[in-house]
């Protein structure tokens, strides 16, 4: 028996015949049956009623048999499709089957014939069906294991286009807001490549200083600058027949544009000092949360080098553009977690879930994920409750933000106190921007240069606010 609904779709333009094969397909166990009396009809009911076979007749008036049953096979090409056949039609039928018809019976039909196809015909459907439904899940896991959830259509097209790119060697853009999931894009595209035997390699582009960068990049030779007591060789060289990720291309200063530019026409580089190129065969994904058409025309991004690097462009949507995948995904880091921190067990209650669904989400998926992270640690029962997602004051009755420190000598409060606010107000900015320090240092009003000064000095890292 079918585990299946047995759903049979009768076609023909004359109404008696349609109530006679409905009443004989009734004798199938469970099955459910409509009836067209045209193509134009059925065409309309496969989309709402989805069947598993279509029995129709081939000369109809209007849209005859054969050109439905294309259109069928464009719409869903696991439904069986029957075609009923009269004298003069036997070598249309025989067409039919190699259109991609599942069989043919010619008039007058026998009875007990006719339900043995049909019969065979629904297996063969459940089956393709089934099949399709396991092809799925195996891709999703593919997806999982690389942290990408989601089956929404948005998150679907992203995934489609992963697919499609992966195994050339195209330069890809990768565009999106902060916290969307950029760098596991980039990291899927390697991955499913033929590249994937050698280590990705990923440069955060604005957490590396403007002197430092080229020298990273493209290496150096000894002398090329003071303390440069011998060769080194840049990413570019490392990641030779691998693939390199310049995540927020849009920061790298122009000095280094023109230099990357090079690269990407002439695939070789010039280490710092060096008289010499040096060629290398390297893909390049980069990715960008910037309006990089504003700083084209704003003159501080090249134009040549957008359109050498926009070959194609993958945009990764922002998660109130995939709502659907937000309980997905953060089932997914609730049992991530739980198993990391010891805490199998954990669920969510249902006035939680509402609440995951309601929050706009600004931080995109990052912002889930340490919203979860956090609720995983700090839910004291069984159950995550909206409490338990909401960021709460860790000391509450405490009025006075400087109380613990009014009882030590004044210079130790002063510079303790200086160092938390310090080392809060650069973690703060680092995790609004994605860990991006060119926008951080800017929204502090500093140069950038002092700006990673403070975070040497009190110990942060913009690795640990980048895109998961």
């Amino acid at each position: 028996m079918l585990k299946v609904q047995p759903k049979i779709l009768v076609v023909d333009d004359e109404p008696h015949m349609t109530r006679m094969l409905a009443r004989l397909f009734r004798q199938i166990p469970r099955a459910e049956i409509e009836t067209s009396l045209s193509g134009e009809e059925a065409l309309a009911k496969v989309e709402k009623f989805s069947p598993l076979v279509v029995v129709s007749d081939i000369k109809m008036a209007g849209m005859d048999g054969i050109t439905l049953l294309k259109k069928i096979r464009e719409f869903d090409p696991t439904i069986s499709v029957i075609l009923i056949t009269g004298y003069g039609t036997i070598e249309m039928a025989v067409e039919a089957l190699k259109i991609g018809a599942y069989d043919f019976i010619q008039k007058p039909f026998d009875s007990d014939r006719i339900l043995h196809i049909v019969e065979r015909a629904l297996e063969r459907t459940a089956l393709l069906r089934e099949n399709e439904r396991l092809k799925r899940r195996v891709v999703t896991c593919a997806w999982e294991q690389l942290g990408i959830i989601g089956e929404s259509p948005a998150i679907q097209r992203v995934l489609d286009m992963v697919e499609r790119v992966a195994k050339s060697d195209v330069t890809v853009l990768i565009r999106g807001e902060s916290g969307t999931g950029k760098e596991l894009i980039a990291r899927a595209i390697h991955i499913l490549s033929d590249r994937r035997d050698k280590e990705l390699i990923t440069v955060n582009c604005p957490a590396v200083p403007e002197h430092i960068l080229e020298s990273e990049l493209f290496g150096y030779v000894k002398g090329a600058f003071t303390g440069a007591t011998s060769d080194k060789e840049g990413l570019f060289q490392v990641a030779h027949g691998s693939t390199i990720f310049l995540d927020e291309i849009g920061d790298i200063p122009p000095s280094i544009q023109t230099k990357l530019l090079r690269v990407l026409q002439e695939k070789e580089i010039r280490p710092l000092g060096s008289t010499k190129t040096i060629p290398v065969d390297v893909r390049v994904i980069a990715s960008t949360n910037q309006d990089l058409e504003a700083k084209i025309k704003a003159g501080v991004f090249r134009e040549d080098l957008y359109y050498r690097l926009n070959v194609v462009t993958i945009y990764v949507p922002p998660l109130r553009e995939r709502r659907e995948d937000i309980l997905p995904l953060a089932m997914y880091f609730l049992e991530k977690y739980a198993e990391e921190y010891g805490r199998e067990g954990l669920n969510f209650s249902s006035e939680a879930l509402e609440c995951l669904l309601k929050n706009p989400w600004k931080g995109n998926v990052r912002e889930l994920q340490n919203v979860i992270r956090r609720a995983v640690l700090l839910c004291k029962g069984d159950i995550i409750t909206p409490a338990d997602l909401t960021e709460k004051e860790e000391h509450p009755v405490k009025l006075d933000p400087f109380v613990d420190y009014f009882e030590k000598p004044y210079p130790e409060a002063k510079k303790e106190l200086l160092g938390s606010f310090s080392r809060r107000y650069v973690e703060n900015l680092l995790f609004k921007t994605g860990g991006n320090v060119t926008q951080a240092a800017r929204l502090a009003g500093l140069e950038r240069q002092a700006f990673q000064r403070l975070m040497r000095q009190y110990g942060v890292r913009s690795e640990d606010f980048r895109e998961q």
